[in-house]
C-alpha cells in the first residue's frame, strides 16, 4: 500500500503551500507519517506519499479471518529503502507540499528535510542511491522537478547503486510468534544480554512491537515491572482507551518509535516476553513511571534487571506529586504528622513474629506491625486437629518460636527506627474471618537492617501479596518479596523439605503435683537461665526454662507487692495503690529478657517462689528501692543472712590503680571538622573499600540512574555525586528542599549540600550491610580546644596542614559523649600530634580525673595543672571570664 506513488504530474495548477511537521513513523521508501506539535494530548497526524518515485513494497501479513489471502514478503531492496528514510528521518521537522490528493484521500507531495525547501529533498536521495524508481509516464520538459529526478536515475543506474548493482536486496523477518515453538528457550539463550533492536510499533505505552537485529526476527515486548493504561477492544471491534491510555501511548511513541534501541528480554512466563528497553536518552520504563503514565506491576517487578528499588522511587515521585493517573491519589500516611510517620521507639515486647509494642520517647506504649509479612501459621485441617487440645500458638504452630525468638533475641530493650506505612482499619467479624482492629503497620529497622527482611529471608514469614492496585503495603516490599525467592530457593525455614521443628513444652503453672516433682530438681540446679514470657503483677511472673523446657508461674521472695485487679470467684478484686506502676517497672526491666532465678520454695497452688536477677540486679530488691513494694519478714534470712558491713578505709586501699593501654593502629585522616574533631579509616579495610567503590562505579557507568528520581529523605543511605564527578556513599541528613539536601558522606566524613539530581538510591549490594561506613569519629585525648572563634580556626588549620589525607598511628585513651578520644601519631616521625600542639601553645592541657590517665599527663605532658609554655603563668584570656557576661 505505502509503496504506490502518484503518477507523474504534468502541471500544477498552481503552488502547493508550504507545510511542516515531525516524522513520527516511515511506512516504506515512499510513504511517512508526520504529526504536529502536542498540545494538551496527542498531536494530529498524516500520511504523506513522495510524488513521481516508485519504492519496493513492504511484507505483509495476510488478513485474519480471510483464508484466500496469504502472507506477502518484503519486495528486492523495500526494506533498505525503508530503513534510508528510517535513519535520515525519524523524530526530525521537515516541510512539504501536498501536489495530489486523492478521492480516497492519499496525499502526494514533495518532502524536504528541515524548515524549507532549502533542505535535502528526500526523493532525489532516495533516486540518487538507487533505491528508488522514477516514474517516467507523461513526462513533460517543463518540470524541472521530474528531469532532475530522471537525470539522478540514470547517474545511479551507471554507478549501479542500489537496485542497479548486481543481486542482493532481499531480507526475511521472522515473526517469533510463528516461526519459534519455545520462545521461553529462545528469551533464554539470550542470557539477558542487551541486543539491539528497531521498536516497529507502539500498541500502548508498555506493549511494544520490535525488530531484533541482526536476524530480523519480530517481537512483541511488555514493559518488565509496569504496566500502562490500554486500549479496551469491545464488542464491535472499536477501543475504548482508558484514562491517559493515549497520552501514554504517544510518550512511548514520540521516544522510541522505529528509533535504535538496545533491549533486555528477561522473561516469557505463558507465552508473555517480558523486557526493558534502553534507549541513550534513558530508560522509557523508568520515565513512564516518573510522568505518572504507569503503575509498578508485582508479578513481572521479579524479573525487572535493571533495580526495582529505582522503578519503585519513580513511581513514588509521580504519586508524591499527583500526576496523571495518580491525579486523585492520597498517600497511606498522608493523615499522619511526620513524628507520627517516622519516629525511634524501644521495644519492650515482642507479639507472636509479626508485631511488637514500643515505648515512645513520651512514654506512651504503642503496638507495631511489620509491613506486609505474615508469621507462621496453619493451614487446612491442621486448624481443626486437637480441638480439645490447649493451643499454644508460639510452641504448636511450626516455626513460630523460631520467628519469635529471632525477634526477641535481636530487639528486646533496643532502640529501633519505625517508619510507618499504613494504617490498617478496623474489620469486624465476617463469616469465618475474625474481627480485627486497626493496625498500624510500619517498616522497623535497627542498625540499618530491616527486621520484616532478616525474618522473611530466614523463612520465618512469609509475604503477603495484594491486589495490584492496593497500596498499602511495605516501602521496601521489593526487598520482601526477593528475601522470599531467596528463602524459597535455599529451603530456609517454612520453606524446608525437612523435618518442621517441634517444642514440647510442658506448662506445670498451677499444677499442683507436677511441681512438687519438679521443686527439687530446681532447688538443687541454683540459679538456672529463664525468659520471662508474662508479667501477672510486679512480683508475679510465667517463665519458660530453656534447659527444662517447661513453663513455670513464679513469685519473687522476700517482698510483698501491691495486687493487681484479677477476677475472682465472688467477683472483681479491686487493684492496690501502686500495683500498676510496679507492674509497669518489672515488665520494662525483664519482659522477655533472659534472665536467672533460684528457686526456694513452692506456694500450695504450684507456684514457685525464688529471686530473679537481671545483669546483676535482684528485682525483689530493685521493687523495694523504688517503693513499689514492701519487705516481706522472710526476706532476713535471705537477702541480709551473709551481709557483713566493709571499712570505709578498705575501700580507700584496695583501690588499684588502672594501667594505661597503648594499642596503636595505622588510619587515614580524612576530614577536619571546625570542632577539630576529624574523621579517619582503618588501614586494615582501606582495601575493601576500594573494591567496593570501583565496582560500585562500574555499576553506575552501565546503568547510570535517572536524573532526578530518587526522592531523598532524613535517615537514608543512598549515592551522592561529589564535586569531583564520582559517586559517593551518602547519608542524608536534612531535607530544606529538592534543591537543598544535607548529605554526610559515610566513608569519608565530609559534609555537603546538594540538589536531589545528584543523588541515587543505593544498590543493596553497597549498602552498609555489605561494608560498614568507614569514617569513624573522634577527636584528641587531653587537649582542650580554644572556645574563641579565631584561636580555634588556628588550631584547626595547623591540623589539616600537618595530617588531613595522611596516615597516622591512632590509640583510644578514653570514650567521650559523642565519640572516643584519642592520642594522634605522626606516620612518618611517630611524634603527638596533639603534644605538638600543647607545646605551639595553640591549646591547653586537659587534667583528667583518672589517676592513670593523670600520670599520663604528668609524664607525657610534664604538667600537673594543665599549663604549660605560654599558658604557664594562667590563662591571657581571663578577662573572658563568666563574671564579666562571657563564656569561654
Amino acid at each position: 500500500m505505502a509503496s504506490v506513488s502518484a503518477p507523474a504530474q504534468t502541471a500544477p495548477a498552481q503552488t502547493a503551500p508550504l507545510q511542516r511537521g515531525i516524522v513520527k513513523m516511515v511506512l516504506s521508501g515512499c510513504a511517512i507519517i508526520v504529526r504536529g506539535q502536542p498540545r494538551g494530548g496527542p498531536p494530529p497526524e498524516r500520511q504523506i506519499n513522495l510524488s513521481n518515485i516508485r519504492t519496493g513494497a513492504m511484507a505483509r501479513r495476510a488478513a485474519q479471518g480471510q483464508p484466500d489471502t496469504k502472507d506477502t514478503p518484503d519486495e528486492p531492496w523495500a526494506f533498505q529503502a525503508r530503513e534510508f528514510l528510517r535513519k535520515k528521518l525519524i523524530g526530525k521537522e521537515v516541510c512539504f507540499t501536498v501536489e495530489i490528493k486523492t478521492s480516497l484521500g492519499r496525499e502526494y507531495g514533495m518532502v524536504y528535510l528541515g524548515k524549507d525547501t532549502s533542505g535535502e529533498n528526500i526523493a532525489e536521495s532516495l533516486v540518487n542511491e538507487g533505491l528508488a524508481t522514477v516514474r517516467r509516464e507523461g513526462i513533460r520538459g517543463n518540470n524541472p522537478e521530474q528531469a532532475r529526478l530522471c537525470e539522478l536515475e540514470d547517474q545511479s543506474k551507471a554507478s549501479k547503486k542500489g537496485m542497479w548493482s548486481e543481486g542482493g536486496g532481499t531480507h526475511t523477518i521472522r515473526d517469533i510468534k510463528y516461526t519459534i515453538e519455545n520462545p521461553r528457550n529462545f528469551v533464554d539463550s539470550l542470557h539477558q544480554k542487551p541486543i539491539n533492536a528497531i521498536i516497529e510499533h507502539v500498541r500502548d505505552g508498555s506493549v511494544v512491537r520490535a525488530l531484533l537485529l541482526p536476524d530480523y526476527y519480530l517481537v512483541t515486548v511488555m514493559l518488565s515491572g509496569i504496566k500502562c493504561p490500554t486500549f479496551k477492544r469491545e464488542a464491535d471491534g472499536t477501543e475504548t482507551p482508558e484514562p491517559f491510555a493515549a497520552e501514554a501511548k504517544f510518550f512511548t511513541e514520540s521516544r522510541l518509535l522505529q528509533r535504535d534501541v538496545q533491549i533486555i528480554l528477561e522473561s516469557c512466563p505463558n507465552q508473555v516476553i517480558l523486557g526493558t528497553i534502553l534507549h541513550p536518552n534513558g530508560n522509557i520504563t523508568e520515565l513512564l513511571l516518573k510522568e505518572g503514565f504507569a503503575r509498578c506491576v508485582d508479578w513481572s517487578m521479579a524479573v525487572y534487571t535493571q533495580g526495582a528499588e529505582k522503578l519503585r522511587a519513580a513511581e513514588r515521585s509521580a504519586k508524591e506529586r499527583k500526576v496523571r493517573i495518580w491525579k486523585d491519589y492520597v498517600a497511606p500516611t498522608a493523615n499522619l504528622d511526620q513524628k507520627d510517620r517516622q519516629f525511634v521507639a524501644k521495644v519492650m515486647q515482642v507479639i507472636n513474629a509479626d508485631a511488637m509494642v514500643v515505648k515512645l520517647n513520651s512514654g506512651e506504649y504503642k503496638t507495631i506491625h511489620l509491613s506486609s509479612i505474615r508469621p507462621p501459621r496453619i493451614e487446612g485441617e491442621e486448624k481443626n486437629k486437637d480441638k480439645d487440645k490447649r493451643f499454644r500458638p508460639l510452641y504448636d504452630i511450626p516455626y513460630m518460636f523460631e520467628a519469635r525468638e529471632f525477634l526477641r533475641k535481636k530487639l528486646i530493650g533496643k532502640k529501633v527506627n519505625v517508619t510507618v506505612d499504613y494504617i490498617r482499619a478496623a474489620t469486624g467479624p465476617g463469616e469465618g474471618t475474625p474481627a480485627f482492629a486497626e493496625r498500624t503497620c510500619a517498616t522497623v529497622t535497627i542498625g540499618g537492617i530491616n527486621i520484616a527482611e532478616a525474618l522473611v529471608s530466614k523463612g520465618l514469614a512469609t509475604v503477603i501479596r495484594y491486589r495490584q492496585d492496593d497500596d498499602q503495603r511495605s516501602s521496601h516490599y521489593d526487598e520482601l518479596l526477593a528475601a522470599e525467592a531467596r528463602a524459597i530457593k535455599n529451603g530456609k525455614g517454612l520453606h524446608s523439605k525437612k523435618e518442621v521443628p517441634i517444642h514440647r513444652v510442658a506448662d506445670i503453672s498451677g499444677e499442683t503435683q507436677k511441681a512438687k516433682q519438679f521443686l527439687p530438681f530446681l532447688q538443687r540446679a541454683g540459679r538456672s537461665e529463664a525468659v520471662v514470657e508474662y508479667v501477672f503483677s510486679g512480683s508475679r511472673l510465667k517463665l519458660y526454662m530453656p534447659k527444662e523446657t517447661c513453663l513455670i508461674t513464679f513469685l519473687l521472695a522476700g517482698i510483698e507487692c501491691p495486687r493487681s485487679s484479677r477476677n475472682l470467684p465472688g467477683g472483681i478484686q479491686v487493684a492496690e495503690p501502686f500495683s500498676d506502676e510496679a507492674m509497669l517497672f518489672t515488665k520494662e526491666l525483664v519482659l522477655q529478657r533472659e534472665v536467672e532465678v533460684e528457686v526456694e520454695s513452692m506456694d500450695k497452688a504450684g507456684n514457685f517462689i525464688g529471686w530473679l536477677h537481671i545483669e546483676g540486679v535482684n528485682l525483689s530488691v530493685a521493687l523495694v528501692e523504688n517503693a513499689l513494694s514492701k519487705v516481706h519478714f522472710t526476706a532476713e534470712r535471705h537477702i541480709w543472712a551473709n551481709y557483713e558491713e566493709k571499712p570505709v578505709e578498705e575501700v580507700v586501699h584496695l583501690s588499684e590503680e588502672k594501667e594505661r593501654v597503648a594499642n596503636y593502629r595505622p588510619v587515614y585522616v580524612t576530614e577536619i571538622a571546625d570542632t577539630l574533631h576529624f574523621y579517619a579509616q582503618d588501614v586494615e579495610t582501606g582495601g575493601q573499600l576500594e573494591s567496593l567503590m570501583e565496582t560500585m562505579r562500574a555499576e553506575i557507568a552501565a546503568h547510570p540512574p535517572v536524573e532526578g528520581s530518587y526522592s531523598a529523605r532524613r535517615g537514608d543511605y543512598c549515592l551522592a555525586k561529589f564535586a569531583d564527578g564520582e559517586w559517593y556513599r551518602a547519608r542524608v541528613e536534612k531535607v530544606e528542599s529538592p534543591a537543598k539536601v544535607h548529605v554526610f558522606y559515610i566513608d569519608y566524613g565530609n559534609r555537603e549540600v546538594v540538589s536531589s539530581t545528584r543523588l541515587a538510591a543505593m544498590p543493596p549490594a553497597f549498602s552498609t550491610r555489605t561494608l560498614p561506613a568507614q569514617a569513624t569519629e573522634y577527636t584528641f585525648a587531653f587537649i582542650q580546644v580554644p572556645q574563641d572563634e579565631d584561636a580555634r580556626a588556628d588550631v584547626v588549620d595547623c591540623v589539616v596542614r600537618d595530617i588531613q589525607n595522611s596516615q597516622c598511628m591512632l590509640n583510644v585513651e578514653y570514650s567521650g559523649a559523642t565519640c572516643p578520644h584519642v592520642t594522634l601519631l605522626f606516620g612518618d616521625t611517630k611524634e603527638d600530634v596533639g603534644l605538638g600542639l600543647v607545646k605551639e601553645g595553640l591549646v591547653m592541657v586537659d587534667v583528667r580525673k583518672e589517676k592513670h590517665l593523670q600520670k599520663m599527663v604528668r609524664d607525657k605532658y610534664g604538667v600537673d595543672d594543665g599549663r604549660l609554655n605560654i599558658w604557664r603563668y594562667g590563662d591571657f584570656r581571663a578577662d573572658d571570664a563568666d563574671e564579666f557576661g562571657y563564656s569561654r
